[in-house]
């Protein structure tokens, strides 16, 4: 047969397979009978050659669904195979273990439409994005609740026509889009630039299905930057004033190397004029450097003051900031924060433009927060409002409280306002920490005397532009954003770092995947736009976000239909929706009737059970509606929902022990299995023991496995008997007069019941048997049993032990005692010769510790007496 008919046929089985997969799941158990049937015939078809024909299908399918829809009660037993076509071994094998996988894994999914419980299709619809609802009027049959429509799209085309099933889908729509700028020779107008794009586009929403979008960032050359000086003029920064008055020319010359558009201004502060934060007695007022050695004068201290808008000109900067005196304060820390949320909040009368914002922040000295006012009286909050006056003053310093971080980081954050923290190095932990809480800010360590700032704003400058961090609006609630970042040198980031990418240069382009993603019906169904924008920049992307919350259908219903029962619902999208006070799948019931004893009553068994609808189904209008398992395979029927395929007996574990289906609670076993839990084989081939008889002719089968009649045999067939004579000493005696002539029974030979089979080399088993002869000799013998009879083999060579050496054994003996004797010999003479070594160095040592006394007795006299004449040695006398 040629191949492409084998390729026709092989989808034609694939196709009846995952047909009834996907079928109502009352059938399920029956496909995997049928697939095991098909299986087994694999073994049938093994001897034949691979001649290809029609392939047996899994399951007539079409007669499975016309029995469902029909509402009767199925019977596997009744369903038959459509007509058995020849097919290749292999082919067969494959799709039958394919088709049973299959069925496994859809087992092992639970149904989220199901379980959704949807009674209407705006309920089906937000439940999971796979869930489909059929429109399609009479769908429900009796005992089926209304949210039998609501099921996964493929379920739903078994039972309900394409066009009749409500499933819509989200959609990304972008908006015609200006192109990122490129390098250029001539200098556009700053609207003009473009470094990301999209710039509008529409998500079209639904709960649980992502939408996505890419986002594009190219940082362009020659971007306008504005730059707002903002100082501390309390007395500890006299000396950093002077390098400040000479910081417009400068610093606009060295910024010319980065952007051609460059605006500058400056803000000075000191802090709150009250006590305990400056002193109030009139003298320190007037001058508060007035108990200064050095005499100098100082102006009269002030909360904060816009001393030059943004402005190109860096010599009218020069001027107006050279005007600038000193002042001073009581307390280290400074009144910064409320200078800062005034340069951030009052941008018409800063002058800030529509592009990069930077916010200097020079000072040797701590900040004051939310709270600290309290200690001069002042307790209102910082209300986040500008309160400038026409002179550039903050008007409300007396009157509000500092500003917390919280709402500094949030105005910083709303007017795209990047603030860098110049501070000595004593502070610099401590605005290194605040740093931290302000995206898009950074910290230099300023010199003594602020003579490295101009170096500092630089270097601050192109860390800032250097990274790209992405941020949205407020999200509705149910909404969620993801972002993945594709960096340069192809680093890819995601969760928290997908928002950002670093090491930007002018040029360099960037990719950000960002996907949207909905739970129920956010925002109340309403339209919203959320932006998503570069901090640091004043570009966004406008996202406008519309939420499917309602089928198209239910623009469709028809209020007080007569299909709801004399006007009583709405008929929507193929099913009532109750007016109020009416229920039932048609609304044909009063909601102050359905609990009543007479409607109930149809519910119940019989008039004695207090029971509905046995407990596994709702009582609506007298009719019962059976609950839904979480398990698609898990169903439960019948008019009082009496019958389910869960509650059958098990048997090693599974319903019908995996050999038959449960169907309204009892087991119809498959062939060749019987019993209540189909855990009896009809088979007895595993009863056949020793000589192929059934249990080794010791008891019966029963259910495929043997019942021993003696409780003295065991084992699978009643093969062992612990307590019975040994088989080995059994046959012992006539094995051995049959094979060698010898013996206990040689003279009675003739009696033994078996004859045996000499071998040149028995082979070794388990049950081989190694016996002593008369005569001492082992030999090796085999039994089997034919029927009851036992074939004994015999090994023709015995092992039989040699004869001793007598002289050998005697030789070995009388040598063995002269090598003990001379052994123990030698052993006494060592002894010996150590024992008077040892007595011999014992006298030594006493001899040599020996002490004699040497003390004169007193009556000794010596015998040598000494006389010296007196006149030996003198000179003779003369006569």
């Amino acid at each position: 047969m040629g191949t492409a008919m084998q390729a026709e046929r092989v989808q034609m089985v694939t196709d009846d397979c995952l047909t009834v997969i996907s079928t109502d799941v009352h059938f399920v158990s029956h496909i995997q009978w049928h697939v095991r049937t098909m299986s087994s015939h694999l073994f049938s078809f093994l001897s034949e050659s691979v001649s290809v024909g029609r392939l047996h299908p899994c399951w007539n399918a079409a007669n499975a669904m016309s029995i469902h829809n029909s509402g009767s009660m199925y019977d596997p037993l009744n369903y038959r195979p459509m007509q058995k076509r020849r097919c290749s071994q292999l082919l067969v094998g494959i799709l039958a273990l394919s088709c049973l996988f299959m069925i496994r894994v859809q087992t092992e999914i639970s149904n989220e439409c199901l379980s959704a419980n949807a009674k209407s299709c705006e309920d089906c619809i937000q439940a999971d994005s796979q869930c489909g609802w059929c429109k399609q009027e009479n769908f429900t049959g009796p005992g089926e609740l209304t949210s039998a429509r609501c099921n996964f799209v493929e379920n739903l085309l078994h039972r309900c026509p394409q066009k009749y099933i409500e499933s819509p889908h989200g959609q990304t729509v972008i908006a015609p889009a200006r192109p990122l700028t490129a390098d250029r020779r001539e200098r556009p107008k700053p609207e003009d630039i473009t470094q990301i794009a999209p710039q509008k586009l529409t998500l079209t929403l639904r709960s649980g299905e992502p939408q996505g979008f890419d986002l594009h960032f190219r940082r362009a050359e020659d971007y306008p930057i504005d730059l707002y000086y903002l100082m501390d003029l309390s007395y500890s920064m006299v000396d950093d004033l002077h390098h400040v008055k000479k910081l417009g020319t400068e610093l606009q010359q060295r910024m010319k190397d980065i952007t051609s558009d460059f605006q500058m201004g400056f803000g000075s502060f000191v802090d709150k004029t009250t006590m305990p934060f400056i002193s109030m007695t009139p003298k320190m007022v007037q001058n508060p450097c007035a108990n200064n050695l050095n005499g100098q004068l100082c102006t009269s201290p002030f909360g904060y003051k816009n001393v030059l808008s943004l402005t190109a000109n860096g010599t009218e900067f020069n001027q107006l900031v050279g005007k600038q005196q000193i002042s001073g304060n009581m307390d280290s820390p400074e009144g910064g924060f409320d200078a800062m949320m005034q340069a951030a909040v009052c941008g018409d009368k800063i002058g800030w433009r529509n592009n990069t914002r930077l916010l200097v922040f020079s000072t040797d000295a701590g900040f004051h927060f939310a709270g600290d006012g309290k200690l001069g009286g002042i307790v209102l909050p910082n209300d986040g409002h500008c309160h400038l006056s026409s002179d550039g003053m903050y008007s409300a310093s007396n009157h509000l409280d500092y500003p917390s971080v919280a709402q500094l980081v949030q105005k910083l954050g709303e007017n795209n306002i990047q603030p860098i923290f110049a501070v000595t190095e004593e502070f610099h932990s401590v605005y290194k920490e605040l740093s931290r809480l302000i995206p898009k800010s950074a910290v230099g360590m300023l010199s003594a005397n602020s003579s490295n700032v101009i170096q500092l704003i630089i270097n601050a400058y192109n860390a800032l532009s250097s990274e790209v961090i992405l941020e949205n609006s407020r999200l509705p609630a149910g909404v969620h954003f993801h972002y993945t970042a594709f960096c340069k040198h192809g680093h890819v980031h995601t969760g928290d770092k997908g928002h950002s990418c670093s090491d930007i240069q002018i040029g360099d382009e960037v990719r950000f995947q960002i996907e949207a993603i909905t739970s129920g019906c956010p925002n109340g169904g309403k339209d919203a736009v959320v932006e998503i924008r570069s901090l640091g920049f004043q570009e966004h992307v406008t996202v406008k976000l519309q939420f499917i919350c309602q089928c198209k259908c239910q623009a469709d219903g028809q209020p007080n239909s007569d299909e709801c029962h004399h006007g009583n619902g709405t008929l929507e999208c193929g099913a009532c929706r109750c007016n109020p006070g009416r229920v039932g799948r048609l609304c044909e019931c009063d909601k102050n009737e359905v609990s009543s004893e007479d409607v109930e009553a149809s519910c119940k068994k019989d008039n004695t059970s207090s029971v509905v609808c046995s407990g596994k189904g709702d009582c609506i209008c007298g009719e019962c509606f059976c609950h839904k398992r979480d398990n698609p395979l898990e169903v439960i029927w019948g008019n009082l929902c009496e019958c389910n395929n869960l509650t059958c007996d098990h048997a090693n574990g599974r319903i019908c022990g995996g050999n038959g289906v449960c169907n309204c609670s009892h087991c119809i076993c498959f062939a060749n299995f019987s019993g209540s839990d189909c855990s009896c084989p009809s088979s007895t081939a595993t009863c056949v023991g020793r000589g192929e008889e059934m249990c080794s002719g010791r008891g019966r089968c029963k259910c495929g496995k043997c019942v021993c009649s003696e409780s003295k045999y065991q084992g699978p067939t009643c093969e062992h008997c612990p307590t019975c004579p040994d088989a080995c000493e059994e046959h012992r005696d006539c094995a051995e007069c049959r094979a060698f002539g010898t013996g206990p029974q040689k003279e009675s030979c003739s009696t033994c019941e078996f004859n045996v089979t000499k071998v040149e080399q028995i082979e070794r088993q388990e049950s081989t048997c190694k016996v002593k002869d008369e005569n001492y000799c082992w030999f090796y013998f085999n039994y089997t049993y034919e029927g009851r009879i036992p074939q004994v083999f015999v090994q023709s060579k015995r092992e039989c032990p040699e004869e001793p050496n007598i002289l050998a054994i005697i030789a070995g003996v009388v040598a063995g005692i002269v090598f003990i004797g001379l052994a123990l010999l030698l052993i006494w003479k060592l002894l010996m010769i150590l024992h008077d070594r040892r007595e011999f160095a014992k006298f030594e040592k006493d001899r040599l510790n020996a002490k004699w006394d040497t003390q004169d007795n007193p009556i000794y006299r010596s015998p040598i007496n000494s006389f010296k004449n007196p006149t030996f040695g003198s000179k003779a006398t003369h006569l």
